[in-house]
């Protein structure tokens, strides 16, 4: 889909997956997300709807993959990332898609809007007749290969820990660097396998593997956030959620660590940036169970109902880099959108509508 204004973006329709996203800042077209590589060649045939359309941005219920949860036998990352929706209207600015769900029946509206004279992406989920709680979340992920080494930034960081189950298997081809189960405190030392300490705050790195972490936080604002910064393209990524809806961020540090098909080592310089209310990927079960971010008082499911329609607002979007600006201390509301500060001193004051979150 092609609007008249500064972003362009086409959607899957099996998993209804953002993909081929624009952004035009002045003469410049910013492609801040990622395509797998087998994506749209013979072998993608015989991978899972979820990898053969693997690219840019999805909605996940449940979020994650896991046993069977009380007869509900879901795929990786739920049918709205595998199952074929239904575009309801597309037109400049705007695209509606629907999903009806047979593994829990449900309809999930998928809408996604793009504002004339803005750089930014709103995405609307509303999931009517559901029953049960359910653990849900947006999976977007950055393409550093592309738009080069980035600045990583989060909202302030009140409980974080690396996945504290084994994420890959050597056996099979897949490697980690960090320590399993290690809880941390900031997103420049965290503990790795063999000693040491990473810095997650600087992407790509740890070439040859694959790691997931998991953050909780919670601003005195209503809303939370994550933001890259791109120097040699000059621009910032960001992701904006109401931690009522999205209480956690996950991050997957995709950098060619597992070399079994599709991935065969080729899926690098890949970082998911996956705002979530779940206990890790480790998926529905897992998420409703008692588990230890559950004790913590961590919310890793939202409750559904079928007289109540639930809804999820989500914005993305890129802004311009200034000079001096070097990575994203904090970003606050302002009168007109929000302002982004840099740990230098140097801020950017941005448009968008913060009040879509409310």
């Amino acid at each position: 889909m092609n609007t008249p204004i500064n972003v362009s973006f086409d959607l899957t329709r099996v998993g209804g997956q953002l993909g081929s996203v624009k952004f035009r800042l002045g003469r410049q077209t910013v492609e801040p997300f990622s395509t797998a590589p087998w994506c749209d060649k013979p072998e993608a045939q015989k991978c899972i709807p979820l990898l053969r359309e693997l690219r840019g941005e999805f909605f996940c219920a449940p979020f994650g993959a896991g046993p069977t949860w009380r007869g509900e036998a879901h795929p990786p990352h739920g049918e709205s990332a595998n199952a074929r929706w239904k575009v309801e209207t597309s037109e400049p600015g705007c695209l509606v898609a629907t999903l009806r769900t047979r593994v829990r029946p449900g309809k999930i509206t998928k809408i996604i809007e793009a504002r004339e004279g803005e750089t930014n992406i709103y995405q609307t989920h509303v999931l009517e007749t559901f029953q049960g709680a359910m653990c849900l979340g947006h999976h977007a992920m950055l393409d550093f290969t592309r738009n080069g080494p980035g600045r990583i930034s989060t909202s302030k960081i009140l409980l974080a820990q690396v996945l504290p189950a084994p994420f890959e298997n050597p056996a099979s081809g897949g490697y980690c660097s960090l320590k399993q189960g290690a809880w941390f405190q900031q997103l420049d030392c965290v503990p790795m396998a063999e000693g040491g300490m990473a810095d997650l705050t600087r992407y790509p790195a740890r070439e040859g593997f694959e790691d997931l972490v998991m953050l909780h936080h919670k601003d005195a604002d209503d809303f939370a956030w994550a933001a890259v910064v791109f120097p040699e393209k000059k621009f910032i990524w960001f992701s904006l959620k109401n931690p009522a809806h999205l209480a956690s961020t996950v991050l997957w540090h995709s950098n060619g660590g597992r070399h079994y098909a599709p991935w065969n080592g080729r899926h690098r310089g890949v970082l998911g940036i996956e705002d979530v209310t779940a206990y890790f990927h480790l998926g529905l079960a897992a998420s409703l169970q008692n588990n230890p971010w559950k004790e913590k008082g961590v919310p890793t499911a939202l409750s559904l109902g079928r007289k109540k329609n639930t809804r999820i607002p989500y914005i993305m979007g890129i802004a311009p880099l200034v000079a001096g600006f070097d990575s994203v201390l904090s970003i606050q509301r302002t009168d007109v959108g929000i302002r982004l500060s840099s740990a230098s001193g140097a801020h950017i004051d941005h448009v968008v509508d913060t009040s879509f979150l409310q």
